[in-house]
């Protein structure tokens, strides 16, 4: 059985505040949490002015006391960001204060450019090529095997379920050598998925947190009660995408009726390449392509992005979607 998932960028509405982004992201948890969702993520962006989950530990704290079932954790910490020592206090802590709900996604890319670099204090590039050192650093100091000379006070010991991310083979492969359940970026980046959980299931080595492997893939998911009311939700994601690969990002836009049909040739290109894992439409239309999705990928969980400019229109979403996908 398919166990289905939320992940949240903790998006900031145009004339919105992050104390509403916050508010949003909460009201969201929640609701996935009543639908019978297992995980609500949140990723990390940073120095980006749509997006309020730079701080994820601290944003997941505030997820986790919000709720009481739903796992709670990162999709993902960008590692090369900060150093194992300090995720480690960060999450053992978040598994302290919530016992067994707790994930620890780990990606690889920096995404950031030379301003970035200069206020985190790091050479981000070659914290990148440090990463598969770094995760197994991290792991070390989680579950004490092996001992290191210091201890992480919260850390040792935890509770914590960690994953591997990526949107390519690398993570794939590193994730089959250290025995870790992979999520696949797909919402954004699909080039890669088949060829990815091809190789992450051919070389899986079983490890002591798992025996065989586990596939997590995304999708954007936007269902209303008609098409044209789903695309229309969708439009504002669709803007926000644009503007990020036209170098214009910003908050999240409100929704523009025919927006698809707007925009030139190579714009709508871009958006059909991207929308390989989304569904949208009905709730019939939906729950049919997310099926046809897990049939192709084999995914044992689906994880669900897609932020709306009105937050009660993706709790709508999600519920549509759920009730006929249970």
């Amino acid at each position: 059985m398919t166990d289905f998932s939320v992940l949240d960028l903790v998006p900031v509405r145009e004339g919105a505040t992050l104390e509403q982004a916050f508010a949003d992201a909460t009201s969201l948890a929640q609701a996935a949490e009543g639908l019978g969702c297992k995980r609500f993520w949140v990723a990390e962006h940073h120095a980006m002015h749509g997006i309020a989950g730079g701080a994820t530990s601290v944003v997941l704290a505030h997820i986790g006391n919000a709720t009481s079932k739903i796992r709670v954790g990162s999709g993902g910490i960008m590692l090369p960001n900060h150093t194992p020592f300090q995720i480690a206090e960060q999450f053992g802590t978040l598994a302290a204060l919530f016992p067994g709900r707790v994930d620890l996604g780990l990606g690889r890319a920096p995404g950031a450019g030379p301003e970035l670099q200069r206020a985190l204090r790091k050479d981000l590039h070659r914290a990148a090529e440090m990463f598969p050192q770094d995760v197994a650093e991290l792991r070390a100091l989680l579950t004490g095997e092996p001992e290191l000379p210091i201890r992480a006070t919260p850390g040792h010991g935890s509770e914590v379920e960690m994953w591997m991310l990526g949107s390519s083979l690398f993570g794939a492969r590193l994730a089959a050598q250290l025995g870790l359940p992979y999520a696949f970026a797909s919402h954004f980046a699909p080039d890669h998925l088949d060829a990815a959980l091809e190789l992450y299931r051919r070389d899986f080595t079983p490890s002591a947190a798992l025996s065989e492997p586990h596939v997590m893939t995304a999708m954007n998911l936007f269902a209303a009660d008609s098409e044209e009311e789903a695309e229309f939700v969708a439009s504002s994601q669709l803007q926000a995408f644009v503007n990020l690969r036209t170098g214009r990002p910003g908050r999240l836009p409100p929704p523009v009726e025919g927006y698809r049909g707007s925009l030139p040739a190579n714009a709508q290109a871009m958006l059909a390449h991207i929308g390989q894992a989304s569904a949208i439409g009905t709730a019939e239309q939906v729950a049919e392509t997310v099926h046809a999705f897990i049939d192709r990928t084999g995914a044992d969980e689906i994880i669900f992005a897609g932020p709306t400019f009105d937050p009660e229109a993706r709790i709508r979403s999600l519920g549509l979607a759920m009730r006929h996908l249970a």
